[in-house]
């Protein structure tokens, strides 16, 4: 499994960011094939392998900043990655889009971050949809989590209140697909 290298660059600048003084003492912890990643520099267009680029770094982040919360660190990255991704234009795409939308392409985008990936949107309605990963090489929940915190973030930005973002089927947990629950007032 890959992941693309723009959602790779999110990962080192939310370190670099939120947690600059440790930045050394996270890309030191890394094992080698992680560390070299971000030593060599990562490039927005290249793919990397999802586990040394994406599922480590991230679980290194979760022991290090988050007391062994590598949940947490992936959903507030993936959050970061949002906000990241959506500045300028697309910010203002996403503010004026209505989220349904928003989502449609959101995962689309997300097929074309993680390879081989596919995913649908089911169950749309006015205040709510399902998003389901059906099939997903070498699932992990630190992926899962960070795919969550982008949606939760990018429907934050997009204007949507009470909004709640459930993992409700895991195929890091064996189900047979990822079911995001996504709902939310207006």
């Amino acid at each position: 499994m890959d992941i693309k290298g723009t959602a790779v660059i999110s990962i080192r600048d939310f370190v670099g960011k939120y947690y600059n003084q440790n930045y050394n003492q996270w890309l030191n912890a890394l094992p080698e094939s992680s560390r070299k990643i971000f030593q060599e520099g990562v490039y927005a267009n290249k793919w990397y392998p999802m586990e040394e680029a994406c599922v480590v770094p991230t679980s290194y982040i979760g022991e290090i900043f988050f007391e062994g919360d590598n949940i947490k660190a992936a959903w507030e990255n993936g959050r970061y990655s949002a906000d990241e991704a959506l500045k300028g234009f697309y910010w203002f795409y996403v503010k004026v889009g209505n989220p349904q939308h928003i989502i449609k392409r959101a995962s689309r985008l997300f097929a074309a971050y993680y390879h081989p990936c596919e995913i649908e949107l089911e169950k749309v309605t006015k205040f709510s949809f399902q998003l389901v990963i059906k099939q997903f090489q070498d699932p992990s929940e630190i992926v899962e989590n960070r795919i969550g915190g982008w949606m939760e973030r990018a429907l934050e930005i997009s204007g949507c209140k009470n909004l709640k973002v459930q993992i409700t089927e895991s195929l890091a947990k064996n189900d047979n697909v990822t079911r995001y629950d996504v709902s939310w007032k207006y």
